[in-house]
This record gives structure tokens, C-alpha cells and sequence, in this order.
């Protein structure tokens, strides 16, 4: 009787631990999702507000043109390490708060996109991002394997490509602005499923509702940056330019 109330204990405790993990996960996704939708709303209504009429508004001339483009473009980086360093030290609603205005930063800086590609084109990369992006993080939230070894050759090779993205940047090399899209769907493809898995690991069940909630922030942030990235790097190859 001792040892079946014992097996009683356990399988209920390994319930309770599976729901709890489901739980985090399920808000992990609904965060990034939200960022998603905030940085997508962002950049269309940039753009509505940027272009008028084929041509350049006053607005569009600030961001897209004038030295405050930069703001627009750093920005988001700036946010990003503030979160990232700050978030143990924040409230859970200002991590919240902070990760959505980083959506939005994102948006207005993306919102550049709409010049270069078709707007079908943008929305058909988006889905396909979607698709790849799901069944990434599906394989790394459901397999047995430890990718921690790939990971780590990963994100040595997103350190090359930063480097090698910066060089390109002075060169020019359309050849090697190819290499450099071809290689980053491939990182940030296999991050996708590294970071799922990370972040499935990184789930404790004593955890109090606000480290739940900071380390849910994070995992979705990361998430959404793999999100993002892919989708870039897939757009290169994918849009259709005007």
C-alpha cells in the first residue's frame, strides 16, 4: 500500500509539473505573439503615415531619411540590452510594458521593408516564416536530443555572420549578401529550435509567479528576435522588389 501511495504521489506530482510547463509555454507564445502583432501593426502605420500618394511625407523624410533614421534603427538594440540586463531588477507589467514598446520600435523600424518589397510578397514571407518557425519550435520543445552542442556552434556562427554582415556593409558584394541570407536562415532556423528547447528547460516548478513571469518575458523575446531574423533572411530570398 506504501509503495502504490508513493507511485499516487509521483504521478501526480509529474501532472502537475507537465501542466505548470504547458502553462509557461502556452504564455511564452502568447507573449511573442503579441510582440508580433504590435511590431506588424507598427510598421503598417508607420508606413500609411511615412508615404502618401507613391511619395515621401514629412514623417517618411524624418525616419527614412534624415539623420534620425539612425535613432530609428538603434533604438530597438538600446531597448533590448535594457530589458535584457534589467529584467530581474523589473516588475513583471514593466517588463510587459517595456518588451511592448520594444515590439513597437521594432515595427517603426521595419516599416522601411514596404519600400523595397511588394506588400504581398511581405505578407507571403511572413507565412512561410510562420509555418518554419512552428514546426522548428515544435521539433525543439518535443525531441529527446541535446542541442545545447548545436546551439553553441550556432551562436558562434551568428557572431560570423554579425561580423561578416558589417563587412558586407562596406564592400558590397552581392554574392556575398547572398552567402550572408542563406547563412542566416540557417542559424536562425536552428536557434528556433535550440532556444524552444532552452527555454523548456529553463521552466521550474517552484518558481514564484514573478520569476515565472521574467523568465516567460524573456523566453518570449527570444523567441520573437528568431521570429523576426527569419523572416528578414527569408525575405531577401522571397520578396518580390518595386
Amino acid at each position: 500500500m506504501a509503495d502504490l501511495r508513493n507511485y499516487q504521489s509521483r504521478a501526480q506530482t509529474g501532472e502537475m509539473i507537465d501542466q505548470g510547463l504547458r502553462s509557461y509555454m502556452l504564455k511564452v507564445y502568447n507573449l511573442m505573439g503579441i510582440g508580433l502583432v504590435i511590431t506588424g501593426l507598427a510598421a503598417y502605420f508607420a508606413f500609411s503615415l511615412a508615404v502618401s500618394d507613391g511619395q515621401l511625407t514629412a514623417f517618411g523624410a524624418a525616419i527614412y531619411t534624415s539623420p534620425l533614421k539612425w535613432v530609428v534603427i538603434f533604438a530597438p538594440l538600446a531597448l533590448v540590452f535594457f530589458l535584457s540586463f534589467r529584467i530581474n531588477s523589473m516588475s513583471v507589467s514593466a517588463a510587459q510594458t517595456t518588451f511592448a514598446v520594444y515590439a513597437a520600435l521594432v515595427g517603426l523600424s521595419l516599416s522601411s521593408i514596404f519600400l523595397i518589397y511588394t506588400g504581398q510578397s511581405v505578407v507571403q514571407t511572413f507565412f512561410v516564416t510562420a509555418a518554419s518557425f512552428g514546426a522548428l519550435s515544435l521539433y525543439g520543445y518535443s525531441t529527446k536530443r541535446d542541442l545545447s552542442a548545436m546551439g553553441s556552434f550556432l551562436i558562434m556562427g551568428l557572431f560570423g555572420l554579425i561580423i561578416a554582415s558589417v563587412v558586407n556593409i562596406f564592400l558590397q558584394s552581392g554574392a556575398m549578401a547572398f552567402a550572408i541570407s542563406a547563412i542566416g536562415v540557417l542559424i536562425f532556423a536552428g536557434l528556433t529550435a535550440y532556444d524552444t528547447q532552452r527555454i523548456k528547460e529553463m521552466y521550474y516548478a517552484a518558481d514564484d509567479a514573478t520569476m515565472a513571469g521574467r523568465k516567460a518575458i524573456m523566453g518570449a523575446l527570444t523567441l520573437y528576435l528568431d521570429f523576426i531574423n527569419l523572416f528578414m533572411f527569408l525575405l531577401q530570398f522571397m520578396g518580390n522588389r518595386k
